[in-house]
């Protein structure tokens, strides 16, 4: 078990990459007034009721800081065009007719910088002060569809009924009516997130309504962070420490994101959810004699990990840093002095570690010299032991 020094620190180190209310909020008005804006009168797309909501990080409460004051918060956000379909239109019309809608919206905000095209969405650049940019996919509905996919296969339809469809500059398709679109459905993804943060989310919402005398009604989800997101938030700056020159490489965060909600149990202290985690996140990589497959749970169909036969460093990229985090947190989970607590993880987390050590303030008896210190406070707490070499199982594992 992690010392409570240890236990100490990473709630201190979750709360510095945490990022403020108020970004949250930024957010929210950001969407907020995209959406209201696709709904006034003049809209070209206000026949097919757009929706606009985010997705990703923000959605998931697992957003952190940038690495430095230079990069910029992604907010990732959908503008769904729920009455329209696959066979009304193509990826291209579906593309222009949003993006004329954004790029109409920026002029009306006058906002400086131009709007961007990606491989999948729109980028509306805000200005330097906001320190953030959103990306906004255009998708419709595919719910249909996919519960004939789902149901062929004899697979879960949990989910089925937020599933959709969005853009993509590379499908041989683009130009063309088909039915052939990359399926996506982060609501459901949501969900099922939620699900696997299960009652300690919702005794923690309940207490925070308590303890400002609100109705749980009024608090949004962001205002709540459970363990589950909190180990996820640091997992992930650890990542980015890691591969910080090697970007291509680094593990993406809805592998990380997945794997952690499916090792979580339920742990009430983000220690011990961290070292849940990474003792058990590998359990739920099936292999299928060949292949690794870290399935979507929203849609059983996608595999998150299909880009590693295509790119098998980044298959190797992730092992290398599974092994790394978790040598560095086992070495971390016996430490009592704050110095060497900041130097187990330092390397790879960057200039938060002091930050976090210093919400903790003095440490008790502080007067000891550091030696002195760790005899008081005992300086042989056992470390967690994580396996040392690398599992492939044949089937899945906790897929509820």
């Amino acid at each position: 078990m992690p010392t409570k020094t240890a236990e100490d620190f990473l709630a201190a180190l979750a709360d510095e990459l945490a990022i403020s209310e108020s970004r949250y909020d930024q957010a929210r008005r950001s969407y907020a007034s995209l959406g209201d804006w696709l709904h006034r009168p003049e809209s070209t797309v206000l026949a097919y009721d757009p929706q606009v909501y985010v997705q990703g990080s923000f959605r998931l409460g697992t957003a952190i800081r940038p690495l430095n004051d230079e990069e910029e918060y992604d907010v990732d956000s959908v503008c769904l065009l729920r009455f329209l379909g696959t066979r009304d239109l193509t990826q291209a019309q579906l593309k222009e007719l949003v993006g004329n809608e954004i790029k109409a919206y920026r002029r009306a905000q006058n906002m400086v910088k131009p709007v961007r095209e990606g491989r999948r969405c729109w980028v509306l650049d805000y200005a330097d002060g906001a320190q953030f940019h959103m990306d906004i996919v255009p998708a419709v509905p595919n719910a249909e569809r996919q519960r004939l996919l789902l149901e062929a296969r004899n697979l879960d339809l949990k989910w089925s009924e937020t599933a959709m469809v969005i853009t993509d500059l590379e499908s041989p398709v683009y130009h063309v009516v088909s039915d052939d679109w990359q399926r996506s459905n982060p609501k459901g993804y949501a969900e099922w997130f939620k699900g696997r943060m299960g009652e300690v989310f919702e005794r923690r919402k309940r207490a925070l309504a308590e303890s400002i005398r609100a109705s749980v009604e009024d608090i949004p989800d962001y205002k709540v962070r459970t363990p589950l997101q909190s180990a996820i938030m640091i997992l992930k700056r650890h990542r980015d420490g890691m591969f910080e020159g090697r970007y291509d490489e680094r593990p993406i965060s809805i592998i990380i994101t997945t794997l952690a909600a499916h090792a979580y149990n339920g742990e009430e202290k983000i220690a011990d959810a961290l070292y849940a985690i990474l003792s058990r996140m590998h359990d739920f990589i099936e292999h299928d004699g060949s292949h690794c497959i870290i399935r979507n749970p929203s849609d059983p169909l996608e595999n998150f990990a299909d880009k590693w036969p295509v790119h098998p460093e980044r298959e190797v990229a992730f092992f290398e840093w599974l092994h790394q985090v978790r040598q560095d947190f086992e070495k971390l989970a016996g430490q009592v002095e704050r110095r060497r607590l900041i130097e187990s993880v330092q390397p790879r987390m960057g200039a938060a570690v002091e930050r976090a050590a210093t919400r903790l303030g003095p440490l008790p008896g502080s007067m000891l010299s550091p030696a002195s210190a760790a005899a008081v406070i005992g300086s042989t707490a056992s470390a967690p032991a994580f396996p040392n070499t690398r599992r492939e199982p044949t089937s899945p594992r906790g897929f509820a």
